[in-house]
Formats: C-alpha cells, sequence, structure tokens
C-alpha cells in the first residue's frame, strides 16, 4: 500500500469537515473490510482516511417513536445480537446469521455495508423491503434517503464525496411478515447469485400488500412492482409462482462470477415464489 494520512475525528461534525467534495482520495474508512482490501490490490490508493471509530454518537441501537435506529457504525455482529433488532424485524436477524463470516460480522458496520454498494450484499435487498431510510450528514446539512433510492449504480451511491451516513432507520412493521431468501454458487455465507426479500401484509389467507426486491442477480437491488401485481391476492402455490414467473420477465439480469443471466432468472422465477411462502410461514 502507498502512504496516506489517518485522521481520527471525535465528532461526526467534525469528520465531515475533514472530507473533501472535490478529492476522492480522501476516504471515510469504518470497519475496513472491503476497503482495506481494495487498498492492498492497489485499486484505491488514498491520500486520507477518516476513521470514523472514535465517533460514539455514531455506534447505537435504539427504539424511538416504534421506529428502530441503528447508528452507522455499529458492527453488523451486534446488529445480529440485538434483542431491539429482533423484536423489531426478525429478519434482519436471520439474514445477518449467513451474512459474510463472524470474523466479518465483527468488524463490518452498518453504513459501511450500505456505502460500499456492493450489489451482492444481503442486507440491502432486506432494508429496501422493510421500507429503510438513512440519515446523511454532509457539509450542506442533513438529509434522509430512502435506501431504495440510494444505489446509483454498480458499487456507486448517491452520496457526495463529502456526505456520511449517520444513521440507519427502519419503520415499525406493523405486523408484516418477511423473508430473505438467497442463492450461493458455494458455502451459504459466501456471495450469493441472487438475493430476494419480501415484506407482506395479509388478508384473510392472501396477501394484500407486498414489497419484492432482488439483488446480486442485478446491478442494484431493485424492487419489482410487475411482479408484486402479480403476487396480489395469492395464497396459494399457483399464485406464488405466478409472482415468480413475472419477477422473472421483469428483472434485468446481468452475467457474473456467480453465473449466467439465464441461469439467474430461473433462480428468480423459483425463489420469489419461495420467498413468498416462506414470508407467510413466518412468526
Amino acid at each position: 500500500m502507498t502512504p496516506f494520512e489517518l485522521a481520527e475525528p471525535k465528532s461526526l461534525k467534525e469528520a465531515v469537515g475533514l472530507l473533501d467534495a472535490d478529492d476522492p482520495t480522501i476516504r471515510p474508512i469504518a470497519g475496513g473490510t472491503a476497503l482495506m482490501l481494495m487498498m492492498k490490490a492497489g485499486v484505491f490508493r488514498p491520500s486520507k482516511l477518516v476513521s470514523l471509530g472514535g465517533i460514539k454518537e455514531l455506534r447505537s441501537i435504539a427504539i424511538a417513536n416504534g421506529e428502530l435506529k441503528v447508528g452507522a457504525t455499529t458492527p453488523l455482529a451486534v446488529l445480529e445480537h440485538s434483542d431491539e433488532v429482533r423484536n423489531h424485524a426478525p429478519v434482519i436477524t436471520r439474514t445477518l446469521r449467513t451474512l459474510s463470516n463472524i470474523r466479518v460480522r465483527n468488524v463490518a458496520t452498518v453504513g459501511g455495508a450500505l456505502a460500499h454498494a456492493d450489489p451482492h450484499m444481503d442486507l440491502p435487498p432486506v432494508l429496501i423491503a422493510l421500507g429503510a431510510r438513512v440519515v446523511v450528514q454532509g457539509k450542506k446539512g442533513e438529509r434522509t434517503i430512502p435506501i431504495a433510492d440510494l444505489f446509483a449504480g454498480y458499487y456507486e451511491t448517491v452520496l457526495a464525496k463529502d456526505e456520511l451516513i449517520a444513521s440507519l432507520i427502519v419503520p415499525a412493521q406493523n405486523g408484516r411478515r418477511a423473508a430473505y431468501l438467497k442463492c450461493t454458487t458455494r458455502a451459504v455465507h459466501d456471495w450469493p447469485a441472487l438475493g430476494v426479500a419480501v415484506s407482506l401484509a395479509t388478508e384473510g389467507n392472501g396477501i394484500k400488500d407486498v414489497s419484492i426486491v432482488v439483488s446480486a442477480a442485478t446491478e442494484t437491488p431493485r424492487r419489482l412492482a410487475g411482479a408484486e401485481k402479480a403476487a396480489q391476492g395469492a395464497s396459494d402455490e399457483a399464485g406464488w409462482r405466478r409472482a415468480g414467473e413475472a419477477a422473472a420477465e421483469e428483472a434485468e439480469l446481468i452475467t457474473d462470477a456467480q453465473g449466467s443471466a439465464a441461469y439467474k432468472k430461473q433462480l428468480v422465477r423459483v425463489h420469489v415464489a419461495r420467498a413468498l411462502r416462506a414470508a407467510l410461514g413466518a412468526e
């Protein structure tokens, strides 16, 4: 690695002040699980890293006004074992159990995982399905971004170079059921070829309202409006398969090391139906 300066601010305001919208070689660092690999490989050569590890206000989990609020530098392992998280949105707890491995989860942070914008990450599709948003702090002030609008492209977000994710907010779920399924080509904790997250409300035995999000097989996590429409009222295997067929036709899929677009189309067809079934069976 090439030499770089390390800044260690003690407040969010101080950290933002050290960033530069016109200098992409100045980068914030939290857990560093992805950034350090990029630096070792020579893909990224920073002039300055702004460490967020000493900012206590960014590491917290709380319930306020019925919403779950998580500080951006909270490690994923802390999220995984939090009673507040499990009670508010158990699908997050279930998802984290197979997200990478415990060594990574002990270090990687919530905000870093979102800002990295790797389309293969497990949390973004789940959080989109749950209607979550992030609070972002920059030199121009604070703004709130729905996670569905956070990702601009492959490894790209809408964040400016002088903005930081300060917190994640997951709204009250009000009895909605959710599930996340992924298909990996190797071990269960490996990068998925496809991730599918669903969140739904029911009326009688049928689906009243649903969010269906696919990831890994697409450049960014995507909600599938056509599949959601097809799933309305579904209460049996035929209805779930109908939604899976609609999802397979709607999703814009990519070919990468995890599989071809044609292979992933079949995965979408099968796993959307399975995810709906799993959510309806979830407690």
